[in-house]
């Protein structure tokens, strides 16, 4: 049930991050000092922690995503499989 809701938000924060992605790219477009002030902004340690979370939220999106693939072909519905799966997915996202 976590990683349910929790792959919902990851979807969520990956839009947000393809925005902000857009946003950049925009800057490096236009180039000199506005491209300068973006990538200081990502540069920094709000921006770093930004990219930290897109990073985790992208790999336990895909993690889980992989998980259910196995559960559209009727695999790993047992609670002790299910366990073991969810876990994976976390370690493989951190």
């Amino acid at each position: 049930m976590v990683l349910s809701i929790l792959h919902r938000i990851t979807g969520i924060a990956m839009a947000i991050g393809l925005l902000v992605f857009a946003w950049w790219l925009t800057k490096v477009a236009v180039g000199g000092e506005e491209y300068y002030s973006a990538t200081d902004l990502l540069r920094g340690t709000l921006g770093r922690l930004f990219l930290l979370g897109g990073s985790f939220a992208f790999f336990l999106h895909l993690a889980n995503g992989v998980r259910h693939l196995f559960w559209d072909v009727g695999r790993g519905f047992e609670i002790r499989q299910a366990n073991a799966s969810a876990w994976f997915v976390l370690v493989f996202a951190v």
